[in-house]
């Protein structure tokens, strides 16, 4: 199978899409496909392409047993509606023009939404191909733009609602990454057979329990005697990290260090509480690639994962879970709706979204606590074994592209 991957966000950018992406990549290659992707050149979040890359219009590159065609972007930081559309506009028009034909035939283009605008030249890329067109959904856009404040006219929902929707009806078939996107789609009009689920997970091999703590812990300024909190990942809108903060602020008399790492949006916010509130207990240090990641949770003894208080959030599954289930670490989720009850049957403690109090008592319980942060440990690496290996996701993946192609699944007219 000749399979074609359009993305905006790819390795060795940092974030969750770079790594489904990447890991997908090389397990459908693994199986013996044939892997491409099209992408831009690497500038996520900090909007700074690194030296190899400026200048070019084009590159292509071999990936972990498959192939990468970075085409020219207008590359831009992660913050600013208008520089973020230009940008995403911009790899729409030239993963067409300067991807076409580097890209080779494909039987199947899977297209990773968002970025939204990602969808047409994917769209046009299947036409020209005459390939199947399979759309990945791994956020509700724009409705949660819509749910954070950060879209508010009416006739550009209306507008973007009417795109998404058309993309959903363009597709082949379209895959979402939590029954509550599902169930979503099915009810705006997406027919049911079109749409399934395939969640995210993790690399069981990558992400395993047993690390050395040493590196991680000296990395992130915390001393021997601390308990070690740590949220990795996006600082985005969509996370309420802010909350967090005034946790910590309730914490702060306990030998308890939480430690923040990654980049995004909200990241200002978020420095700007934690000076306002004079946190000594808190540490801020900026995003690291995916090979770092493992080595930090490693270090950790209790895993953050928190989302905003915003009840689309119900269907939204953040994968940091599955890392932190792989590490075998303790997690706190303050989330509700799907995640919550993944994040229990996985172990996990969980706690209302954005109520800082109820978080620093959780936190508190299990700082004192190593004997029960050890078994949530074991519990939550025995579950993500079982239902969130990311080898066994790939391979339900590929087995809907090759029924697609091989017309077990009824294709859109």
């Amino acid at each position: 199978m000749r399979t074609l991957i359009v993305t905006h966000y790819f390795p060795p950018e940092i974030g969750a899409p770079q790594a489904r992406l990447g890991d997908l990549a090389r397990l459908w290659a693994d199986d013996g496909d044939e892997v491409t992707v099209i992408t831009g050149m690497p500038n996520h979040p900090t909007g700074i392409i690194p030296t190899e890359y400026r200048g070019k219009w084009r590159v292509t590159e071999p990936g972990e047993g498959y192939r990468v065609v970075r085409t020219w972007l207008y590359a831009t930081a992660n913050e600013g509606i208008v520089k973020k559309t230009l940008g995403h506009l911009s790899f729409m028009v030239t993963s067409v023009v300067l991807g076409l034909r580097p890209s080779g035939r494909a039987d199947v283009v899977v297209v990773s939404s968002p970025t939204f605008f990602s969808i047409f030249s994917a769209w046009a890329l299947a036409k020209l191909k005459r390939a199947r067109l399979v759309v990945e959904v791994r956020d509700l856009w724009p409705a949660i733009f819509v749910e954070l404040g950060v879209l508010t006219n009416r006739r550009a929902i209306w507008l973007l609602e009417r795109l998404e929707l058309w993309a959903y009806h363009a597709a082949d078939a379209v895959v979402v990454v939590s029954e509550g996107f599902r169930d979503d789609l099915i009810r705006r009009g997406v027919p049911k057979d079109r749409v399934h689920t395939i969640r995210n997970g993790v690399d069981v091999t990558r992400f395993q329990p047993g690390g050395d703590p040493a590196p991680g812990r000296a990395r992130l300024g915390v001393t021997a005697d601390e308990v070690l909190v740590l949220y990795i990942g996006a600082h985005g809108l969509s996370h309420g990290l802010v909350s967090i903060a005034e946790a910590a602020a309730l914490l702060r008399d306990q030998p308890i260090h939480i430690a923040f790492v990654g980049e995004g949006a909200a990241k200002s916010d978020l420095e700007r509480r934690v000076a306002e509130l004079h946190l000594d207990n808190v540490s801020l240090h900026p995003g690291v690639a995916r090979d770092g990641v493992a080595g930090l949770l490693a270090a950790a003894d209790i895993c953050l994962v928190p989302l905003r208080d915003v009840p689309l959030f119900a269907t939204f599954i953040p994968s940091k879970i599955f890392e932190c289930f792989g590490t075998g670490k303790a997690v706190i989720g303050a989330v509700r709706g799907e995640p919550a009850e993944i994040l229990r049957a996985g172990g996990a403690v969980v706690v209302e979204p954005e109520d800082a109090k109820a978080l620093a008592v959780a936190v508190e319980e299990l700082a004192a606590d190593p004997a029960r942060r050890a078994r949530m440990g074991e519990a939550a690496r025995t579950y993500v074994e079982q239902h969130f290996d990311r080898r066994q996701l790939a391979t339900s993946y590929r087995e809907i592209l090759q029924a697609l192609i091989h017309g077990r699944i009824s294709p859109s007219e």
